[in-house]
């Protein structure tokens, strides 16, 4: 018996055997009921026995069997993607999802070779049958993925946006407190406010930014004429409000005007001059220079300490990761990666070197942003 038809002729027994497998995908399918196990399993046998039935060139398998076959014309959702969506939204993860084709591969074989016995099962439709349940499992893996890059930027959005009205709140009451003529007990409570908000809208910035980035709508810049070297002063003085016993230095060199976002720029500077402040020696300053030159302005926030390593240098602005001791502040690992991305926005570039003597990251920005972004004045 060719299996495509065994498959057809069979298929209330091969649905069984899915959904007996499914139901032991704890905890996702415990409240499952037997239509809900089976989702589309009857639909993706009876693709793949529509396409076992289906002439097929040696290049044809080949590409199916990497997942690359032509998507359906016109262009629909297919079985699997379908049923890819269906346990995203139930609560399977991956390797469940995974594990169903890997038992339906097994309970299809199994099945078929014992219905053909005594004769011979035909080879080549053991090939074409494992080519086919791997492009249902890559349709299935990429939708999969899909519903949950969708479920985490959507998260992330919201937490992102509820979160700042509060911490807002929290903010001005702390430095409300600050400005009363109260307590030194109430003083200190008020700047522990202070310092922690600081850190939180930081946090929170970052968030909302990396889900952005990750959307890809990169980095909104809005670009004015700006004097870098006020912008850099004013966030130095708040960061040593947040950061009370740190030393910070700034050094601004030649004409620092430019146009770029003063917002984003203050953010960038905050996130360095942060990340240098919990990285750096205690007893040492974090220095910041501004430099204008002809046609870059150039930033630099530096500290003494431990060297960063190679291996930690190469991934310090990649999003949601960590170097082992040093490079990325007490986080989510998102603040250098929001500070690559201002540069970006901004036409400029950022680097990383360090050594037994200093760590030093370097801004360079244009003094005029790229064509496609427009200047408000």
């Amino acid at each position: 018996m060719r299996l495509a038809n065994f498959i057809l002729s069979d298929m209330e027994r091969l649905l069984q055997r899915w959904e007996s497998f499914a139901a032991t995908l704890l905890p996702a399918a415990e409240s499952m009921g037997s239509l809900e196990l089976r989702d589309h399993a009857q639909q993706i046998l009876e693709a793949i026995a529509a396409d076992l039935l289906t002439y097929q060139s040696p290049e044809d398998q080949a590409a199916k069997s990497m997942g690359l076959a032509p998507a359906p014309f016109p262009a629909r959702e297919t079985a699997a993607q379908t049923h890819a969506m269906m346990r995203s939204k139930s609560g399977y993860n991956i390797k469940q999802l995974f594990a169903e084709y890997r038992a339906l591969r097994a309970s299809v074989i199994l099945l078929w070779t014992d219905a053909c016995l005594p004769a011979v099962p035909h080879p080549p439709d053991i090939i074409r049958f494992n080519e086919a349940i791997d492009q249902a499992v890559a349709e299935s893996v990429e939708h999969f993925g899909a519903q949950v890059d969708q479920a985490r930027n959507l998260l992330l959005g919201v937490l992102g946006h509820d979160m700042r009205n509060p911490l807002q709140t929290v903010r001005m009451v702390a430095t409300y407190l600050s400005q009363l003529n109260a307590s030194p007990e109430v003083s200190v409570a008020a700047g522990r406010l202070i310092r922690s908000g600081t850190q939180l809208q930081a946090l929170v910035d970052d968030l909302v930014d990396f889900n952005r980035t990750n959307l890809g709508l990169g980095i909104h810049i809005a670009p004015s004429p700006v004097d870098l070297g006020a912008v850099c002063t004013e966030e130095l003085e708040q960061l040593g409000i947040a950061h009370q016993g740190s030393s910070l230095r700034l050094r601004a060199e030649g004409d620092c005007r430019c146009a770029c976002d003063g917002r984003r720029m203050r953010q960038l500077i905050g996130n360095l001059v942060t990340n240098a402040i919990h990285h750096g020696a205690p007893d040492q300053p974090v220095r910041v220079s501004v430099v204008g030159e002809k046609t870059d302005l150039r930033i630099e926030v530096s500290n003494s300490g431990p060297a960063i390593d190679r291996k930690t240098l190469r991934q310090l602005f990649e999003p949601l990761t960590r170097g082992e001791r040093h490079g990325l502040h007490a986080g989510m690992g998102l603040g250098l990666y929001i500070v690559r991305e201002i540069a970006k926005g901004h036409g400029g570039e950022v680097q990383a070197r360090s050594d037994e003597r200093e760590t030093v990251f370097t801004v360079r920005i244009p003094r005029e942003p790229p064509r496609a972004v427009e200047v408000h004045t």
